[in-house]
């Protein structure tokens, strides 16, 4: 395991807050909805041996700046291009979970010369459904809401019972405590505005309106893994089981008792399951001629 370096860059004058450890092949992590780069340290710490491992905090969430602007799947699908090339990196293997696997699609797409490989974890952007929470929260005024649902006090109150807890010797499961700092992090103003944005981009009150499904057979020459946990929550893993058969020659690995949040439930088992994917393909001679073939 090798440190993880923290920094932040300036891209398009906006401060962004990135993880990056190792070296080697370059892996791209990204987090999903209300989320950050820290979701993936424990992963890091065991990727980092082999790899490149580049984790940025989104625009709108962690430590990066929420500017007022455009959140939309395509704008950052271009944030991730414009880093690696502010990294200096050509190309990687790109890992997206949730809102991030829909990203990671939308990079493949309009940027394919840059993704080696694709990883989808509980990803966004394979179906309709997705929990009745985030439908609920795209509902016309609920920004005047969530601030009395989001105060501080609230994050100050759970948080302090968590560490009672921890004294007893009682911790919570790893999907608990990510969907905690999801919820810690929706107590800052600009974080809550930015994350509204984002969700409406994606979700309605039917469902999630951002489909890949039309386009993703464009991915049938990049070597794409598709991972789900089975207790899946947020977004059924039937989703997984469609994006497969979409797919001619993905491959599918789903994690038997994990919810949303498989990548921190098994963080040695997920690492290990790259590796393996990861040696085991190869990215496309011509990466351009992957587009120009469909």
């Amino acid at each position: 395991m090798t440190d993880t370096e923290r920094t932040t860059r300036s891209l398009h004058g906006h401060d962004v807050f990135v993880r990056r450890a190792g070296t080697g092949p370059a892996l791209l992590l990204v987090h999903g909805m209300a989320g950050s780069s820290a979701t993936w340290q424990p992963v890091i710490n065991v990727l980092s041996d082999h790899f490149t491992v580049i984790a940025p905090d989104l625009p709108g969430h962690g430590r990066s700046d929420k500017p007022r602007g455009d959140y939309s799947l395509g704008a950052y699908a271009s944030f991730l291009r414009d880093l690696l090339l502010d990294l200096d990196i050509a190309g990687a293997t790109v890992v997206g979970q949730s809102l991030g696997g829909g990203i990671a699609m939308q990079f493949a797409y309009q940027h394919p010369e840059h993704c080696q490989r694709l990883v989808l974890v509980g990803s966004g952007g394979l179906g309709e459904e997705v929990s009745g929470l985030l439908r609920a929260l795209t509902a016309p005024g609920v920004e005047y809401v969530l601030p009395a649902a989001f105060l501080p006090v609230f994050g100050d109150v759970v948080g302090g019972a968590t560490r009672f807890l921890a004294k007893l010797g009682l911790r919570p499961s790893p999907e608990v405590v990510q969907m905690w700092l999801a919820y810690s992090s929706l107590t800052d103003t600009d974080t809550r505005t930015a994350f509204l944005h984002t969700l409406r981009s994606v979700v309605d009150l039917r469902g999630q309106r951002v489909s890949a499904l039309d386009k993703i057979y464009l991915a049938d020459q990049v070597p794409t893994l598709i991972v789900w946990g089975d207790n899946d929550r947020i977004i059924p893993v039937q989703h997984a089981y469609d994006a497969h058969a979409a797919i001619p020659g993905s491959r599918l690995e789903i994690f038997e008792g994990s919810g949303h949040f498989l990548h921190a439930d098994d963080p040695q088992r997920f690492a290990l399951l790259l590796q393996d994917f990861i040696a085991t393909t190869k990215p496309p001679a011509n990466l351009e001629l992957v587009r120009s073939t469909h």
